[in-house]
């Protein structure tokens, strides 16, 4: 459509980064929840915040600054976030942090934001992301509880057990060719239907023990 904004989809690393969030309601709270499960060093400023983000300090996991917004604050963040009920102040703060460089994301307006966050399903290394571009957050929230609904808590076990697999196998087989044979055969083991049915474990000792025997695993591969 013409003068539709065409979206990069990332995942960003904010481990150990400073992220600013102007706004002390409920979304700010949510905000700042998902930039702390991130890793990221959450500072908030706002007159009036609520009891969550004021536990949150208490709890060391934000910098609180209960004051109005001021002419700088957001110099010294790479990524800011607007989430106030004020229109023109949520505009300053994204013409402010622009202007400094920064990423933004007004809350209620991706028309005044340079980044767009997606509604989220996390099973554990496995993350969905759906997203409108802006247009409908209900639409994409809505089609996010659907992938909660088809892809359960067994896609992080099957995840974890991947990532410990192929460690493994790049720790003990050098041949290239060998370990992306084995990598490719994974996917007939259905290992998610042995998570679903109870037969996981058993399967796992089975496995370990084949592998110590011949980290090939050529008489364990279907």
């Amino acid at each position: 459509m013409i003068g539709m904004k065409m979206y990069y989809p990332v995942m960003l690393d904010v481990s150990g980064k400073s992220c600013l969030i102007v706004g002390g309601g409920k979304v700010a709270r949510r905000k700042a929840d998902s930039l702390l499960e991130a890793g990221a060093l959450v500072t908030v400023i706002a007159p009036e915040v609520s009891d969550k983000l004021i536990a949150q300090e208490g709890r060391g996991k934000i910098l609180l600054k209960k004051r109005a917004f001021q002419s700088g604050d957001t110099a010294a963040y790479s990524i800011v976030i607007a989430a106030t009920d004020q229109a023109e102040l949520n505009e300053a703060v994204y013409e402010e942090a622009t202007a400094h460089g920064a990423w933004v994301n007004v809350t209620d307006r991706p028309d005044k934001s340079s980044f767009i966050v997606p509604s989220v399903v996390r099973r554990g290394k496995l993350i969905l992301t759906v997203s409108t571009g802006g247009a409908s957050p209900s639409v994409a929230r809505s089609i996010a509880r659907e992938l909660e609904a088809s892809y359960g808590a067994e896609y992080e076990i099957y995840l974890d057990f991947l990532s410990e697999l192929r460690l493994k196998v790049q720790g003990s087989v050098k041949d290239i060719e060998i370990r992306q044979h084995i990598f490719k055969r994974v996917l007939d083991w259905d290992i998610l239907g042995k998570i679903r049915d109870g037969s996981f474990e058993r399967w796992k000792l089975k496995l370990d023990a084949a592998l110590t025997e011949d980290p090939t695993l050529a008489d364990f591969l279907p």
